[in-house]
């Protein structure tokens, strides 16, 4: 997991407990069942509600690869397209044949298996170009989810604060049940508040630098395919493919 994701949530999160307990705080004064209930159980409601069950599938996967996967390096990717390409000058594009099965990333594979088989590299180029396509569209389906939730939770809070309204009014002839809806009434409105800005919009600005980063590196291993179908020398591959790297970063080798 990227360390600024823990540092992150630690930081909002400690400054937020830091606050209640400041002075005598009572951090338990917070903490109301009913509260988290309404507004955890309505946003989720509201997003499946929103979306198909399959698009909910999808962000749960693009969280789980945000909070696992490791960004990949456009150094050795770099380095990687270097000793194919010499190798395929010293032996032809066949004998990378035996190299593709120990690539682990799958669109990587699929491009250096069209090359292999001798497709032409316009047709190479548009199978890759579809998959890009085809993983952008899919990542903004996570994105406008995690939208959708950092829409949703600040909406469902106010409901929460309705309702806990409604039940302290109806109520007022019972001292004992006015102190209860009061805290329904404006602990659903802090949790809403904390989800959605704490939670659901970092969560989208997180997914859209990962998806950003994740089709930048895609197109950058097109590029490395197509210049292999053309034979093109290990040292312009390598100028080529510099091209993605942030200028800080051109030259390092992996």
């Amino acid at each position: 997991m990227d360390p600024a994701t823990i540092i992150g949530a630690l930081v909002s999160f400690g400054m937020v407990a830091a606050a209640i307990m400041a002075g005598g705080g009572d951090f338990w004064l917070f903490v109301n069942v009913p509260s988290l209930l309404i507004v955890c159980g309505g946003t989720l409601g509201a997003v499946l509600t929103h979306y198909p069950l399959g698009a909910a599938r999808t962000i749960v996967g693009l969280i789980r690869k945000l909070l696992t996967d490791k960004e990949r390096s456009t150094a050795q990717i770099i380095d990687c397209f270097i000793d194919f390409a010499q190798k395929a000058r010293r032996e032809g594009l066949l004998s990378l044949e035996d190299s593709i099965e120990d690539i682990d990333d799958a669109y990587l594979r699929k491009g250096l298996r069209l090359a292999v088989d001798g497709l032409e590299p316009e047709v190479i180029q548009n199978i890759m170009e579809t998959e890009i396509a085809s993983t952008e569209a899919r990542h903004e389906i996570g994105i406008e989810m995690a939208n959708a939730l950092a829409s949703y939770a600040p909406a469902i809070g106010m409901l929460g604060t309705v309702i806990g309204l409604v039940k302290m009014l109806r109520n007022m002839d019972e001292p004992s049940s006015i102190g209860p809806g009061m805290a329904l009434a404006l602990i659903t409105t802090f949790y809403g508040s904390i989800l959605a800005n704490f939670v659901f919009l970092p969560l989208v600005g997180k997914l859209r630098h990962k998806s950003r980063e994740e089709i930048k590196i895609m197109e950058m291993q097109m590029e490395g395919v197509l210049a292999l179908c053309r034979g093109e020398n290990p040292r312009i591959i390598m100028e080529k493919l510099s091209g993605f790297q942030a200028p800080k970063d051109r030259g390092a080798r992996a």
